[in-house]
This record gives C-alpha cells, sequence and structure tokens, in this order.
C-alpha cells in the first residue's frame, strides 16, 4: 500500500510505538518523532503532514501550537490537558489548522458513546436512571478514565444524572459499562477492549481523515454521527 500520509508521532511511549508498527498497514509513514531529547527543539522535528499526540496532557498546548505553526494538522489522543481546550481551540482555529481530539480513538467506543447518549435519551423519558463503571489494569493512572467522562457527558447531556466508578486492579482490559436501572428492569451496555490495537487503528484513520481539513472536529465528525 502506498503511503499517502507522513505522521510525526508526539510521544514514542506504548501507543506510539503501536501506531509506528500499524502505521504501512494504514497507507501511513512515521516519519520520526518528538520525545524528551528534542522536544525544546521544534527546528529538529522532521516534516510531515499529520502529527499524533499520545504523549503528557501537561504537554499537549505548547506542543499542538509549536506544530501548528509548521503546519501540521493534529491528532490527539492525550488526556489531561482539556482545562485549556478552549483557548486551544481558538488559538488552532486563527491558525487554520486541522484538529481531531478524542478520548479515545477505537472505532467501537465512539459508536459505543453514540449507542449509549442515544439510550440516555430514550430511558431518561422512561423514568430509568443511570450509573457508570469502569475498570482497567493496576498501572493505569487516571480515574475516572477519559472514555468514562466522555461517557458522562453524553448520557448527562440526555437529562440524566449519573455517577462514575472505577476500579483499577491486576491486569484487568479496559472496560466500560453503562447502566439504566428502573424499579422492574436494568439494561447494561458493556465495552470491553482486549488490547490497545483498536486505539492505534482509529488513530491512524483519524490522521488520514484530518489531512488537509481546518477547524476542530472530534471523532463524530469521521464516523458521520
Amino acid at each position: 500500500m502506498t503511503a499517502t500520509v507522513r505522521v510525526l508521532l508526539v510521544g514514542r511511549g506504548r501507543m506510539g510505538q503501536l501506531v509506528e508498527s500499524l502505521a504501512p498497514q494504514h497507507g501511513v509513514e512515521v516519519v520520526g518523532a518528538i520525545t524528551r531529547s528534542n522536544a525544546g527543539d521544534p527546528a529538529s522535528w522532521p516534516p510531515g503532514d499529520v502529527a499524533v499526540d499520545f504523549s503528557a496532557g501537561d504537554a499537549v498546548p505548547a506542543n499542538a501550537r509549536a506544530l501548528a505553526s509548521k503546519g501540521l494538522s493534529l491528532v490527539i489522543g492525550t488526556t489531561g490537558w482539556q482545562q485549556e481546550a478552549d483557548a486551544l481551540r481558538r488559538d488552532m482555529e486563527r491558525m487554520q489548522i486541522g484538529v481531531i481530539a478524542a478520548p479515545n480513538f477505537a472505532i467501537g467506543v465512539n459508536i459505543f458513546l453514540a449507542i449509549a447518549q442515544r439510550s440516555a435519551q430514550l430511558l431518561g423519558q422512561s423514568g430509568f436512571a443511570g450509573w457508570i463503571h469502569e475498570a482497567h489494569h493496576a498501572a493505569k493512572k487516571d480515574a475516572p478514565s477519559g472514555t468514562a467522562l466522555a461517557l458522562q457527558r453524553v448520557v448527562e447531556a440526555s437529562g440524566l444524572s449519573v455517577d462514575v466508578c472505577s476500579t483499577r486492579a491486576g491486569y484487568i482490559p479496559g472496560t466500560h459499562t453503562v447502566g439504566f436501572d428502573s424499579a422492574a428492569e436494568t439494561i447494561t451496555l458493556t465495552h470491553t477492549a482486549r488490547d490497545r490495537t483498536a486505539f492505534a487503528r482509529g488513530a491512524l484513520e483519524a490522521a488520514k481523515w484530518i489531512k488537509g481539513r481546518a477547524g476542530w472536529f472530534t471523532m463524530n465528525d469521521l464516523l458521520g454521527l
């Protein structure tokens, strides 16, 4: 498959390495990476079309602005920077840079979010109460997960107030459950990620989609949801 998109990785941790290993299958060429050794030297960053960021939340705003100044579109999969999202979005729109940001790039997760939102709209009207539980391996640092918070946002946008509960133990794969409960019935919807490849593949598809676009987008835009 001919490579059509040149990607610069921001961070070369487990997710960055996985994106790099899967890139040829998606017609993407990884041209290099921004790591601790060269983060302070933008002049040394190789040219590319799109930057894919799986780094650290506190580094996202500065890196995004530096990358945008070089004309790269952005795929941001890092969480923990959302308190600066409004200011960053204004800057990216002023610079006419394309950004697609998501707490989770897995295609199935984003369809799951849409299903949860529609379920909340229907069941909230029928007197159901909602709840969310997420579980991950013990090494995951943030709790609740970014995906759980995204689920909370879409459910509460439908008028239901929901609590979020987190579990961190052992080697549990990423599991998110949305429940709806009434006096006589319970409905649960669950998504389980068996490995990280779904996240990496979604990010690569996002990199292909965002190339040549200007504006701030989410996975809903990519999927037409």
